[in-house]
């Protein structure tokens, strides 16, 4: 059996140029707005390559109901005329043969396309993957007010000075719409616009200045990878990671960008180097290391890892929680990471809630006394410090912490719902919310912990995904930290190449902490590259498992208190309501 022909694609396979583009400009007749409603009355259809007319499409369709009178004023087109007419059955097969390969151009095109789609569907046929252009969306873009008060057929028609005038019937309206795509893709040509590719995603808020940088992406790898963007002393700007680096960053330079730092940061930078990848995986924890070490300006998460913040339950005589930001070998238990103060703040309330620890911050001896503080009075706390309990006594407070942040969480959870329940019952419904979220911060957090802790305590794992062109995507993962990748080509056996990753993959000594070798984000990636379906595991050294009653199990009651909290606090996230730039509107 014959291996297949698989391929990279090119950047010319995924832009080809204009010139060579089949375009199919469309126009329909219709009864009315609705295709669910209303039916095709006439096709017309140009097609066009090269800016050469190489075919027509013309039909009247029989829609099998009666015209509105002023739709057969509108478009001259009387029951009469479509009596002995094809129906749509008839019509739309032989159309969408004829189409076939091309790209679809209309004015408004979700009207028309929308119309065809939704008749092919109703007659059991499957709508072909075609490519559309909207020539009224692009008319916007291109066009400025001063040239066209508005972007009706009629108005560019005029503007345009297109051979034949739009009058509402199918073939001479596409006649019409062909002639204004031609006018159009001639400006986007003097604005560097030569691909499909780059006609897809156009905007006028690229500025000039922006698309004369696409050689920039020239000479990158077209498969996965890390690229950097450099200012002209060579400081890296902006880092980020691709499936296909060349296309990717190519897009920085001829579509538009929503985030106005972004847009900033192409225009300031002067080179674009990148580094190839095996797979997707690499280049996500190359992405993050680089990101981590160079913390660009323009990178917004991930800049500064060893700001994380951890909960630690501290090695005393009398041992309390404290919020760190170092992990200590110390023999101390750890809680994290946190990527906030309040979220840890959160977190530690919650233990205290279930387990009467104590909360000053002194360090305590059996041998000093000092004065009792009001928690004691509360019966919150047992009061070390006056001398009354000896580190044997509190012993137990202290296990039962240290088992709710490495092993079984829920009697903290038992505890927050008794609380809960009591809050509740008196009406004291916002104090019940916030014990809620405290043991949801807590809980969250105890759930990744357990996971990384799991993946860190391997020395070495090795995993494979089913990855491009048929071959193999192989990790190999040590004490949690990514130390080789490697993608098998289509037909090969991966053992020997799974035996060479191993050889020579990066040495990797365990450090402190629940992730003594990686960043808790690096450990993240690889833990969902791991949870894919299709992932394999090859070899393991080592054990890869989690607490049977660990906090990983509370998956379902996290869901429930995130749907409490987002539904009384709705506008608390307003990520998604961030203004974006928009051009400046300009004077009539």
């Amino acid at each position: 059996m014959s291996a297949p022909a698989f391929s990279q694609p090119t950047l010319d396979s995924l832009g080809p140029p204009l010139i060579d583009v089949t375009f199919v400009v469309v126009d329909l007749e219709t009864t009315g707005g609705s295709p669910n409603t209303c039916a095709i009355t006439e096709i017309g259809a140009v097609k066009v390559r090269g800016g050469e007319v190489v075919g027509e499409f013309q039909t009247l369709v029989n829609p099998r109901t009666e015209i509105p009178p002023f739709i057969a004023v509108l478009t001259g087109i009387t029951d009469a005329m479509v009596a002995t007419a094809p129906a749509i059955d008839t019509v739309l097969p032989s159309f969408l043969d004829w189409a076939r390969g091309a790209v679809l151009v209309a004015h408004n095109a979700p009207f028309d396309v929308g119309f065809l789609r939704a008749n092919a569907l109703a007659l059991g046929r499957e709508w072909p993957s075609f490519e559309s252009v909207d020539t009224a969306r692009l008319a916007r873009r291109v066009l400025t007010r001063d040239e066209a008060p508005d972007c009706k057929l009629s108005t560019l028609a005029r503007v345009f000075r297109t051979s034949t005038t739009p009058c509402h019937r199918a073939l001479a309206d596409a006649r019409a719409t062909a002639d204004v795509l031609h006018g159009l893709l001639e400006r986007l040509g003097n604005l560097g616009v030569n691909s499909l590719d780059e006609l897809r995603t156009f905007t006028g808020l690229v500025t000039v200045a922006q698309r004369r940088k696409r050689h920039l992406a020239e000479g990158l790898p077209e498969g996965p990878g890390v690229y950097v963007f450099r200012d002209s002393r060579g400081r890296p700007l902006y880092i980020g990671k691709s499936g296909t680096v060349r296309s990717r960053v190519r897009q920085y330079f001829v579509a538009s960008e929503p985030r106005t730092r972004i847009a900033e940061m192409v225009g300031i930078a002067e080179t674009v180097d990148a580094i190839a990848c095996a797979h997707g995986l690499e280049a996500e924890v190359r992405e993050l290391r680089l990101i981590a070490e160079h913390k660009p300006r323009y990178n917004r998460r991930s800049r500064f890892p060893e700001k994380a913040l951890w909960l630690k339950l501290t090695v005393e005589p009398y041992p309390r929680l404290a919020v760190v930001r170092k992990l200590a070998d110390d023999g101390a238990v750890y809680l994290g990471p946190f990527g906030s103060a309040r979220t840890a703040a959160a977190a530690m309330a919650a233990v205290h809630e279930a387990v009467p620890l104590r909360q000053c911050t002194k360090r305590l001896s059996p041998r000093r006394t000092s004065p009792t503080c009001v928690l004691a009075g509360m019966g919150r706390c047992p009061a070390p410090c006056d001398g009354g309990v000896t580190p044997d006594d509190y012993a137990p407070l202290a296990a039962a912490a240290r088992d709710l942040m490495t092993g079984d969480p829920r009697p903290l959870l038992d505890a927050t719902r008794r609380r809960m329940a009591a809050l509740s019952g008196q009406e004291r419904y916002e104090e019940a919310a916030g014990l809620r979220d405290r043991a949801a911060a807590f809980l969250r957090t105890a759930a990744r912990m357990q996971r990384l802790s799991a993946l860190a305590a391997c020395p070495q794992l090795v995993a494979a995904r089913r990855g491009f062109a048929g071959g193999w995507d192989i990790a190999v993962v040590r004490y949690g930290r990514l130390a080789g990748a490697v993608r098998t080509p289509y037909g090969a056996a991966p053992r020997p190449f799974v035996d060479a990753l191993v050889a020579t993959a990066e040495t990797v000594l365990p450090g402190v902490g629940p992730t003594p070798a990686a960043t808790a984000e690096e450990m993240d990636c690889i833990l969902r590259w791991l949870a894919q379906p299709d992932a394999r595991l090859v070899d393991l050294d080592g054990e890869w498992c989690s607490p049977a009653a660990g906090a990983g199990g509370l998956t379902e009651w996290l869901r429930a208190a995130d749907a409490g909290r987002d539904a009384a606090r709705p506008f608390d996230d307003r990520r998604g309501l961030r203004p974006v730039h928009r051009p400046a509107r300009r004077a009539v």
